[in-house]
């Protein structure tokens, strides 16, 4: 297992309404409910269009 992520701080972030209701939007159809995935994937969308900007 890669423990890499061992060394990584803690972030904390606030999310608007609209926001979180497409979380959930996201995580119940892609993810089986699961928002922490749905978080997951939504992020890794978001890093990948930036490292393409």
């Amino acid at each position: 297992m890669d423990e890499a992520f061992l060394n990584l701080e803690e972030v904390d972030v606030e999310l608007d309404e609209a926001l979180l209701d497409a979380v959930d939007e996201k995580a119940f159809a892609d993810h089986r409910d699961n928002r922490d995935a749905a978080i997951r994937d939504l992020l890794d969308e978001w890093l990948k269009q930036r490292d393409g900007d």
